[in-house]
Formats: C-alpha cells, sequence, structure tokens
C-alpha cells in the first residue's frame, strides 16, 4: 500500500522538513532491522534504546525517508528528513494517517486500569458477537477480528500493527473493537492519532513502579488516555476507586460512573457468591452470571454499563451477562472427585493477589485449607514481591514460593525477596520450591478433600521466560493432569 508522505504526516507534529515530502511510501517502520522497500524510519529515543543511533543503518537497508527528533549531524542525498516534536506521538498519528484512520470507521472503547482489562475488554467482545455483531479485540491474551485470532505480543501493540489491526476489522465489516490499554502504551503514544468512542476505568494499584518509578507517575498516565477523550465518547469509571474521580476529571468525554458501594448511573450488588458463579442484583433486576467474586462483579457492572452506552437493549445485555464466562487464566476453576477446588488466576500483583484470596476466603464454607501458590515476575517491579508473600501468607493456610517468569533475574533470589515480605513467626506456613511444576504437585499432594489451591501469576501464559527462553508451561495443563480431568 502506497502513500505520499505529504498525506500521512498530518497532526505529526513537523517542525522542519529537508528534502521532499511528495514522495511514495510503501511502508513504516521504527525498527532499523526491519526496512522493507521504500520505507519510513521513524526513530524513536526508547528507554533503552534511541533509534536516532540507527539512521543510517535504516537508510543504507531502503530507507528514503526519516522521521526523527534531531537531525542527523550527515544527510544523505536523496533522503527526505522530517524533524517532529515527539517521535513517538508523530509515530501514531502517521499511521493512523496511513491506514485511513481506521479508529474512526469503527467504535472503539478502551479499556485501562491495573487489574480487569482483560475481562472486561474480552467478555465486551464476546457479548457483543452474541448480540449479532461482527467485533475486535485487542487483548493481552489475543487480538481476535470477528472469529479469526492474531497471536498478542503486548497488551497494546505498537501503533503501525494497531492500526493495520483496526483497518483488518473495518475491511472485515467490523462494527465495534474493544481494546486493553495499558499505561506504557499511553505513555508512550502507541494510541496517539486513535479516536476512541468510549473509555473504561477499572480500577488503579501499585504495578509497573520499574517503569514509571512513581505511583503518581502511573496515576498520571492513565489518566492521560482520559485527558485526550473528545466531547464525542464516553467515559466510565469505577467511583468506588479512589481514582476513580480523578480520571476523568478533564475529561471531554461524557462521564459516568459505576459502583458496587455508591450511589452511580450504574449500581451493582452481590446477592449470593459460590464458586459456580453469583447472583447479582443491576439496576434493579436479580440474575446469576457463572463468573465469581467482587472483582467480577465490578467487570459485569462497567460491561453492562458500556453496553448501554453503546446504545444496546438492557433486557438483553441482562440475559447475555448470565452466559459469559470466565476468560481464560482469570479465576478459573477445576475440581477433581474428591471435591478439591484449583483456581489458576492471572494475579501478579498485590491488589490483584488480595482481590482473589478475598473471594476465595468469601466462598469457602467452612474449614476448607487455602494453598496458595506464587511467585512473581524478573526484570519486572520488585517493590511488590515481599507485599504479595506477605498477603499469600495472612491469607492463606499454606504458602508455596516458586518461580513465575525470573526473565534474567535468578528465580531463587526473587523468591528470597518475596520471602522477606513474611514475619518470622509465619514462615512456617511457607515452602520454597524453585521448579514451578514441582511446586504445584507438592500443593496438590497437601490438598485433603474439599481444599482449595489457588496456582497464581500466569493465568493464560503458555510458557515460562527463563534467561531469554519462552519454554513451553501451562499451569491449567499441570494441574488438569494432577487431577485426571
Amino acid at each position: 500500500m502506497k502513500k505520499n508522505l505529504t498525506d500521512i504526516l498530518y497532526k505529526a507534529g513537523v517542525v522542519e522538513v529537508v528534502g521532499s515530502t511528495d514522495i511514495a511510501i510503501e511502508s513504516i517502520s521504527f525498527n532499523s532491522s526491519k526496512i522493507p522497500t521504500d520505507c519510513l524510519f521513524v526513530a524513536i529515543m526508547g528507554t533503552k534504546v534511541d533509534g536516532h543511533s540507527y539512521i543510517q543503518d535504516a537508510i543504507d537497508k531502503g530507507a528514503i525517508a526519516i522521521v526523527c527528533e534531531i537531525f542527523p549531524e550527515h544527510k544523505a542525498p536523496n533522503i527526505t528528513y522530517v524533524r517532529v516534536q515527539n517521535s513517538s506521538f508523530a509515530l501514531g498519528h502517521i499511521c493512523s494517517n496511513y491506514f485511513d484512520h481506521p479508529s474512526q470507521k469503527l467504535k472503539l472503547v478502551g479499556v485501562t486500569g491495573t487489574n480487569g482489562k482483560t475481562t472486561t475488554a474480552s467478555l465486551l467482545y464476546k457479548m457483543f458477537l452474541m448480540l449479532g455483531y461482527k467485533v475486535g479485540l485487542i487483548s493481552t491474551i489475543s487480538n481476535i477480528i470477528n472469529d479469526e485470532i492474531y497471536p498478542a505480543t503486548h497488551t497494546t501493540p505498537d501503533p503501525f500493527v494497531l492500526n493495520g489491526l483496526l483497518a483488518k476489522m473495518v475491511e472485515m465489516g467490523c462494527a465495534y473493537c474493544f481494546m486493553e490499554v495499558s499505561s506504557h502504551a499511553i505513555c508512550q503514544h502507541r494510541i496517539a492519532g486513535l479516536e476512541f468512542s468510549g473509555a473504561i476505568f477499572s480500577n488503579i494499584t501499585h504495578d509497573h513502579l520499574d517503569y514509571h518509578k512513581t505511583f503518581k507517575n502511573y496515576i498520571k498516565a492513565k489518566k492521560g488516555f482520559f485527558d485526550n477523550l473528545t466531547f464525542k465518547a464516553f467515559a466510565l469509571t469505577n467511583i468506588d476507586d479512589i481514582n476513580g474521580r480523578i480520571m476523568v476529571q478533564n475529561t471531554k468525554a461524557k462521564k459516568y460512573y459505576y459502583s458496587l458501594q455508591s450511589p452511580a448511573d450504574f449500581k451493582c450488588r452481590i446477592v449470593e457468591n459460590q464458586f459456580g458463579g453469583m447472583q447479582l442484583n443491576l439496576d434493579g433486576d436479580k440474575f446469576w452470571c457463572r463468573l465469581m467474586g467482587k472483582f467480577n462483579a465490578y467487570n459485569l457492572t462497567a460491561i453492562y454499563g458500556a453496553a448501554l452506552l453503546l446504545g444496546q437493549n438492557r433486557d438483553e445485555i441482562i440475559t447475555l451477562l448470565s452466559d459469559l464466562e470466565s476468560v481464560e487464566g482469570r479465576l478459573e476453576s477445576f475440581i477433581d472427585r474428591n471435591k478439591v477446588v484449583a483456581i489458576v488466576d492471572y494475579a501478579h500483583t498485590p491488589d490483584a493477589l488480595k482481590n482473589v484470596l478475598s473471594t476465595i476466603a468469601s466462598i469457602r464454607s467452612g474449614n476448607e485449607k487455602i494453598i496458595t501458590v506464587v511467585g512473581a515476575g524478573g526484570d519486572r517491579d520488585k517493590t511488590k514481591r515481599p507485599a504479595m508473600a506477605k498477603i499469600a501468607v495472612n491469607k492463606s493456610d499454606k504458602v508455596v514460593l516458586t518461580s513465575d517468569n525470573p526473565r534474567y533475574e535468578d528465580a531463587e533470589t526473587i523468591m528470597n525477596e518475596m520471602l522477606a515480605g513474611v514475619v518470622v513467626s509465619k514462615r512456617k506456613k511457607v515452602l520454597m520450591i524453585e521448579n514451578r511444576k514441582e511446586a504445584i504437585k507438592t500443593a496438590y499432594a497437601l490438598a485433603n478433600p474439599g481444599d482449595i489451591i489457588l496456582i497464581a501469576g500466569k493465568g493464560h501464559e503458555k510458557y515460562q521466560d527463563i534467561k531469554g527462553v519462552k519454554t513451553p508451561f501451562d499451569d491449567k495443563q499441570i494441574i488438569n493432569d494432577l487431577m485426571n480431568l
């Protein structure tokens, strides 16, 4: 697909141009190792690598135009150089222009927050499919266009992939797309140039401080998503979260609120909570759903509110909410012949782990033991490691600390950093087993009939990331094999 450079620079924040913009661009790249013929190379100042260092390399491989924040000292002949205020911001708009603004041709709804993004976006996708629409999904687990799955590598893809997916959705007749919006994507301008019809805020707790450095910066990143909405969009926020109002205080979008505790536009109450599901009272209507737990009640309320704001019939929404099933790796439960319950969940932050364990505690009926298997990811926010172990020990009868995705860190070191959060008097409740498969097998061996095992941290993931190698690994498969399910 060829596009004139002049046309794709619209709203990119151009400061200065050297050379002609009346040239045909066939592709866009910000990775100098991937330079197709007649490519526009965008030099991004990343956190680890500065793309400006690779401008000549990109030209040598066939780039015919360069977008950058600082012109190189020596400019190659017959190459167009475009200086912009911010290359990441420019890339978002350039990609949107290149693909003819696909986000304006369907209703794009973004979901942001620390926890609940995947469930909310995925279940909205499923609901709108059930309503008879052609729908797209962009999520941590997978990117889907109607029923065709495209593997996901990031929660929010880079602007070229993202706009390409949206353009494909438009081509295939999608009326809606539901999308997870990560704080990294907001800061890195991956969503620049997109037009959202709606935005949903779930909650915010300490996470990604390895990247954002402070919780204030993390909040500011999430808020930036709502600050950039247009007056045509809706902003739906969880008013029970302490930062729920802050998210929307400067937005131009129409504000709406959902809640389990406070007066709101969309109000829900849990009537009954079991491992098999919940009975909810949603704006006066009682119904059973297949999901469990307070945080899922929040997710379903957000889905209900968003569907109404998108013009769907209330009675149909309520009916479909009762049919929605849990998203893979999000509070998925399995029961063996001895009534041992195993729950696999993606909980990888202190708040998410606390929510899952609180849900389990609220549902258990008597003296069943709670056995938690949990680790923490390497090369990520270290501050949450002791907090997660402390929560696990305080809310479980037995805890098995194990490996998660250690990446380039030593798994045993990570486990010891987690253990530091457990007071000495409670360490007798803790086992440390680095091999994750052995840790799960040990937890199952410790379980008596009726006991509950939580396997936390990886959820839907089908691998372990160790020293740069992703080895096949599936928590669900391991527990299913042990239970002979």
